[in-house]
């Protein structure tokens, strides 16, 4: 795995523990299918919340939360409504964005309903 792989793998680790310290239960990690993937799939009472994890040490660009663009939310939904499909009954869901500054985890914002559903 590449440096970038590896910071990735890295955040996403620190995402799933933080959420998990805030209540949630990690369902799936890297969930993969044609449309595209999900970083984190977890359980926050009955809602299905599908996490995205954004590390961004730099602010160029908007930083992590302005990398989440209207292409990458359609592949997200679309990865979504193909998880949901192998479901038996369908929870309320939400979208999550846990953006990161630093890969020691410091500077973690978790962004509830970031881009509705």
């Amino acid at each position: 795995m590449n440096a970038r792989g590896n910071s990735g793998a890295r955040a996403e680790q620190l995402a799933a523990q933080f959420l998990q310290q805030h209540g949630l239960k990690l369902l799936q990690q890297n969930y993969r299918c044609r449309f595209g993937e999900i970083d984190l799939i977890l359980q926050d009472g009955d809602t299905l919340v599908f996490a995205e994890v954004r590390l961004r040490s730099r602010g160029d660009f908007g930083g992590a939360a302005a990398s989440i663009n209207a292409a990458k939310q359609g592949k997200l939904s679309r990865t979504a409504q193909h998880y949901l499909a192998s479901l038996a009954h369908i929870p309320p869901c939400r979208f999550d964005a846990v953006l990161l500054q630093a890969q020691d985890g410091s500077g973690i914002e978790w962004v509830k309903d970031a881009f509705g559903g």
